[in-house]
């Protein structure tokens, strides 16, 4: 049809300018090794943090909720979707994170556009004061608001006092950051926004989504890294990561948590999370209580996998996680890498171009798990190693 030709013509650009995406289809379960279109591959761009998605224990727990509760939650969480489970996870959540309570929401997405959108409105005379780099989601939270935004240049704590000096006189300041920004691994200096946070007065919200499972006592998060349990007002949390499920939730102080239930939009009109992601969430926050075992060996796959790729000489920027971008900088390049590591070297490992990420910073975002050996490391080495070479990238 003629009016669809613009988008036709949109889809030509994208590939000639190596921004087309391709969308590959995963025919097992979450794993070090998966079956993508129907080849056997190196899965290296999950974030299955702790190779929980398909662990024997969440997988019963999934099960078993089923046979007790169904499929489906049948209601919003206000009218006659609570469960017993939906409970029980946001009391345990609470406990893992250190805080009075938490809210759970569908996920990490909703969490974030459900609580800043109810935190700030464009009735209050308040202001977002929202890092550079942070994530869709809170960007979409703060649109839904509609309370106005300014921005702080990334990691910069002079611009960020900047911006709180400009907007002393507000009488909401939310200062809200991704913890671990998911492209580049880097982490935010929490403990010297939570110092401006209490000097201008201001709340402090931090999307915790990649420091879960990763970071802190047992996989506590980045909160819990910096120990600022008491100055940090909110923390946002997925289960879709290293938890391995799906829903989100955000954590703080009772009263403030029980506010969300009250004005937060995807809680009140959306359908509660269905029962077995609920269970198979329960198990894993138990798993990470009992043991943080599978927190060390991620830390040592990462160490292993990003001390051979800088040696190898490849950029691998200012990660300090397990994400692990591996700078290749023109799109058209990172594209080939993807597709030749899945065509020659049965890995899985996508490209990241615009508009992910700036134009000229196109990567691989290498992500090492617990479940994988160190064999499975050292192959992806060795790959990146004879690909370099071959492609010219590597001298």
């Amino acid at each position: 049809m003629a009016k669809l030709d613009w988008i036709r013509e949109e889809l030509k650009e994208l590939k000639e300018k190596g921004l087309y995406v391709t969308i590959r289809k995963l025919e097992s379960a979450q794993g070090p090794w998966v079956v993508v279109d129907g080849k056997r591959v190196l899965n290296m761009c999950s974030n299955n943090y702790l190779g929980l998605a398909a662990h024997p224990k969440i997988k019963e727990a999934a099960i078993r909720a089923i046979l007790d509760y169904g499929v489906g939650a049948g209601a919003v969480r206000t009218i006659a979707g609570t469960m017993e489970l939906h409970v029980e996870l946001e009391e345990k959540l609470a406990k893992f994170k250190k805080r009075e309570a938490a809210i759970l929401f569908q996920s990490g997405y909703n969490a974030n556009l459900g609580a800043l959108s109810a935190l700030l409105t464009k009735k209050d005379n308040g202001v977002f004061i929202s890092e550079e780099l942070n994530h869709a989601s809170i960007i979409d939270g703060m649109r839904l608001s509609g309370a106005p935004k300014v921005i702080y240049k990334h990691l910069d704590m002079e611009d960020l006092e900047k911006k709180l000096k400009e907007n002393k006189d507000k009488e909401k300041k939310i200062i809200v950051s991704d913890g671990v920004f998911s492209m580049d691994g880097d982490l935010a200096p929490v403990p010297e926004m939570a110092e401006l946070a209490e000097q201008y007065d201001a709340m402090l919200y931090i999307d915790d989504a990649h420091g879960e499972g990763v970071l802190g006592d047992s996989g506590r998060g980045i909160v819990d890294h910096f120990k600022l349990h008491d100055k940090v007002d909110f923390e946002m949390g997925t289960l879709s990561k290293a938890f391995g499920v799906i829903g989100g939730y955000v954590a703080g102080p009772e009263e403030a948590i029980e506010y969300l239930r009250q004005r937060g939009r995807p809680f009140l009109f959306s359908s509660a999370p269905n029962p077995p992601d609920v269970a198979a969430a329960i198990a894993a926050v138990e798993i990470l209580q009992h043991s943080d075992e599978l927190v060390k060996k991620l830390w040592d796959n990462t160490h292993f996998l990003q001390n051979g790729l800088r040696e190898l000489g490849y950029d691998l920027g200012n990660t300090k996680h397990p994400i692990t971008p591996v700078m290749l900088y023109d799109e058209k390049t990172a594209q080939e890498f993807s597709r030749r590591l899945y065509d020659e070297y049965n890995i899985f490992a996508q490209a990241i171009v615009y508009p992910t990420v700036p134009l000229g910073t196109a990567r691989i975002r290498l992500e090492p798990s617990a479940a994988h050996s160190k064999e499975d490391l050292q192959y992806v080495l060795d790959a990146f190693e004879d690909l370099g070479k071959k492609t010219g990238f590597l001298k």
